[in-house]
């Protein structure tokens, strides 16, 4: 569920859309996005806009019940994005690749860091 100001028309979309249990990914920008899945692209050049820039609007922009990230992540500052207070689970990156199925929307950043992806799930505000 949406909660505050995105300028992406694409992505505000998405958001307002959003039920409880939806799901968006955030990825970095080689995460394979499965067909059929809606595919929308922020990169710019490598490492803009970052991950963690994106990660910041959309959870702070969305209600969010928890995050699925990849056990592989071995990067200090990636787990310290990670470290938010969201409740968490990690996966093999094999399986977040698979689950990426169902999401709602996969953002494409242009973040290069390897295993920058992550599942958020919507919440409700009640």
């Amino acid at each position: 569920m949406y909660k505050s100001v995105v300028l992406n028309s694409e992505i505000s979309k998405v958001l307002s859309d959003l039920g409880h249990g939806d799901f968006v990914v955030i990825g970095d920008c080689g995460l394979p996005i499965p067909d059929g899945v809606k595919r929308i692209d922020i990169a710019l050049k490598a490492g803009t806009p970052s991950f963690r820039e994106t990660y910041e609007l959309l959870t702070e922009s969305m209600y969010v019940e928890r995050q699925v990230f990849a056990e592989e992540v071995d990067d200090a500052g990636l787990k310290r994005v990670f470290d938010s207070g969201i409740p968490s689970e990690q996966v093999p990156h094999e399986a977040l690749k698979r689950m990426c199925k169902d999401a709602k929307a996969v953002i494409r950043t242009g973040e290069t860091t390897p295993f920058a992806n992550v599942l958020l799930y919507s919440n409700v505000f009640f």
